[in-house]
């Protein structure tokens, strides 16, 4: 194996992340900063290399591992565009693929991620709490950054796996892997490998392929006469809403970043004129598409804001989004899997912070639930008042 871009040194990253915003912003410049940077690039990657091993680890309790790939070197364009990496371990389940069996799998997933919280709502909602198994990751603080960790674990192993970090799981998996670790990963208890990371699709699985361990009368999420419309509302939620505050979070150009900005705000827009007059995104019951929309408007006002940069409209702002988020939240497998003071203040506990953030401040004087669990009047919207779900069809 070979370093790669995932795996440079933080002079290497400095010179990238100059190297893109100089691109973009000074046509002049391109073709000398170019030939430069890429000069500077090599001559500190041989230098690298000489102390380096294949990839760059930290020891932690006798177990090596790798430091963590930075976004911002490895998935930003020539534009300076985000782009986010692909899903390395997409093989779905059934005959001939991963095997759909009760017990088999861990989900690992993260409260700050909305990418897992969406997987950690579905598996709630279709009751397959003992078909499947979870656990949470965090970051804890380390002299490189070294991914998710079990933190919430007695010390930071997760019981079932043995693991102390969620890429032991990957490399185990695929050792030539290079990008970053993510969640949702749906872990192989048996083999100790991640089975699937496909965030984009772990949620139909559940739906589809793990039925047989749905609790009795669970919600069909993903009915069959529904499922091209969701799939195309998934794909479009995903690049404007879902994928667009972290677009403008980690782009290196002004014209990333407004692109971005101006499509999340234009798509919020026509959200909140698609739920003027309707329930949820498909009528009179939640689908697969608003657990999807559900994760990124909970984060929206107490950190996205901070993300975004200048907020044109807050969540509260917007009548229907709002009442519609505050509907969802209300199931008790929406409330049960979102947390409001981690989203407002995952950072505040890191050493050497010289001073409180504004959430911090106040946070315990915030009563969530007495927002969030406020009436709403969405009900009125439904042809189905008393219920927010379609049961699924039983076999």
């Amino acid at each position: 194996m070979k370093v790669t871009g995932m795996n440079r040194t933080t002079e290497q990253r400095n010179l990238l992340r100059i190297y893109s915003i100089e691109k973009k912003e000074n046509g002049i410049c391109l073709q000398i900063c170019s030939n430069k940077t890429e000069e500077k690039i090599e001559e500190s990657q041989k230098k690298g290399d000489s102390d380096m091993a294949e990839f760059d680890y930290e020891v932690v309790n006798g177990r090596k591992i790798r430091v963590r790939p930075v976004e911002t070197v490895s998935e930003v364009d020539e534009n300076g565009y985000f782009v986010r990496q692909p899903n390395h371990f997409t093989e779905g389940f059934g005959e001939g693929k991963n095997p759909v069996e009760a017990g088999r799998y861990r989900l690992v997933w993260a409260k700050l991620c909305h990418w897992s919280n969406r997987a950690s709502i579905v598996r709630e909602l279709l009751g397959l709490d003992e078909a499947i198994s979870v656990n949470m990751v965090d970051h804890a603080e380390h002299e490189k950054n070294l991914g998710w960790e079990f933190v919430y674990d007695k010390d930071n192993v997760d019981p079932v796996l043995d693991i102390q970090f969620l890429s032991e799981a990957y490399y185990k998996a695929d050792d030539d892997y290079t990008g970053r670790t993510t969640v949702p990963a749906l872990i192989d208890v048996k083999t100790g490998k991640v089975a699937n990371n496909d965030y984009h699709k772990l949620t139909n699985y559940f739906e589809v392929d793990f039925k047989p361990f749905h609790k009795k009368n669970a919600p069909d999420l993903y009915p069959e006469e529904l499922r091209n419309e969701i799939d195309e509302m998934n794909y479009w939620l995903f690049d404007n809403i879902n994928n667009g505050v972290y677009k403008t979070t980690f782009c290196r150009s002004k014209e990333a970043y407004w692109d971005a900005y101006n499509s999340f705000y234009a798509a919020m827009d026509l959200l909140e004129e698609r739920l003027e007059n309707q329930r949820f995104l498909f009528g009179d019951y939640v689908t697969d598409s608003d657990v999807r929309l559900y994760v990124t408007l909970a984060r929206l006002d107490i950190r996205y804001t901070h993300q975004l940069g200048h907020t044109k409209h807050p969540l509260f702002t917007y009548k229907n989004l709002w009442g519609y988020t505050r509907d969802l939240y209300q199931i008790p497998a929406f409330k049960n899997n979102t947390y409001f003071k981690d989203f407002a203040n995952p950072d505040n506990k890191k050493k050497g912070r010289t001073f409180e953030s504004f959430n911090a401040r106040f946070l315990d004087e915030i009563d969530f639930d007495a927002y969030w669990g406020a009436p709403h009047n969405r009900a009125r919207l439904s042809s189905d008042p008393g219920n927010k779900f379609k049961t699924e069809k039983q076999d």
